[in-house]
């Protein structure tokens, strides 16, 4: 993929130990300036600032480096990608949706509070990281204008929203039971986990300066990462090991849910994991060596445990 190899190969642990640290400091300044004292905003942070693996805002910064320059303006925009993830993650738990008891090795939000108080915490979430996002936009110190920040927003509206994240979740339950083609698994796992992960990636870059061209690649990019996320946790789900992932394994098949290994067994749906990461390096070949933190992302997804 590189014009010509580096003399230090890239080393992705130290990068996301930087990015995720870069993060939860972003995020604790947050709480800290903003949060109150009360049991919500105590569910909110249990929620938030749980061990997770932090990618959508990693993919943020990364694309941000890939097309120009990481400025405060993509903290901000990452920090609220976050939160709008931590609220989806809070709702799926829920006994109405996949009644979870753990989640990133604790207790789920409705288990360590209650179930009110879980939904309250995943409204207010999603309603503050849209807060976030307008905050920075009327503030910038940055490049960007407002109606960069504006587009910005329009497309994380669309990818968290009935457009996205919530017709995938909306479909995924109603194919309880049902036998999907891979075309109607695909299309609602592009909507449920791959249309935030996209507009991580392009928020990003448009925060970052990136031209049309580059936007346009870094779609296609995160479009196979995406879809090969999801195939990877329905993996996962078959033979991971619970206690690394912290939570519950098997549980898609006592669900009635369609996934990958079901529809095309274990070994082909690897390959196919494969296939769609190949897919994304080929999208970041015009980056050279800039897009060596996507590029190892990529493969990190489809070589994760947790």
């Amino acid at each position: 993929m590189n014009d010509s190899a580096s003399p230090f190969p890239f080393d992705l642990t130290v990068y996301l130990d930087q990015k995720r640290h870069a993060i939860n400091v972003a995020l604790m300044e947050i709480i800290k300036n903003r949060f109150t004292d009360t049991r919500l905003c105590q569910a909110m942070q249990y929620s938030l600032m749980a061990s997770g693996k932090r990618l959508r805002p990693v993919l943020c910064m990364a694309a941000a480096e890939t097309a120009g320059v990481v400025n405060p303006d993509i903290v901000a925009a990452a920090c609220g990608i976050e939160m709008i993830h931590t609220y989806s993650l809070i709702h799926d738990d829920l006994p109405a949706m996949d009644n979870d008891a753990l989640r990133r090795g604790n207790p789920t939000c409705h288990v360590q509070f209650d179930e009110a108080t879980a939904i309250m915490a995943g409204d207010a979430l999603l309603t503050f990281a849209f807060e976030i996002f307008a905050s920075a936009a009327t503030s910038s110190k940055s490049h960007n204008t407002i109606e960069t920040w504006l587009q910005v927003i329009c497309n994380i509206s669309k990818a968290a929203g009935y457009q996205g994240m919530i017709e995938g979740q909306m479909r995924d339950i109603a194919a309880e039971g049902a036998n999907l083609s891979l075309v109607d698994l695909k299309t609602i796992h592009l909507l449920k986990t791959g249309a935030l992960i996209e507009a991580s990636v392009v928020s990003g870059a448009m925060l970052a300066g990136a031209n049309e061209s580059e936007i346009r690649h870094l779609e296609t990019y995160a479009r196979h990462v995406g879809l090969a996320f999801q195939v990877v946790d329905d993996i996962l789900n078959v033979e991971g090991d619970a206690k690394k992932m912290g939570k519950a394994t098997g549980t898609d098949v006592s669900r009635g849910k369609s996934t990958y290994p079901a529809l095309l067994g274990l070994a082909e749906s690897k390959v196919f994991a494969s296939d769609l990461v190949n897919n994304a390096l080929q999208a970041l070949v015009i980056f050279g060596n800039k897009a060596d933190p996507l590029a190892a992302l990529a493969n990190y997804v489809i070589e994760r445990k947790r």
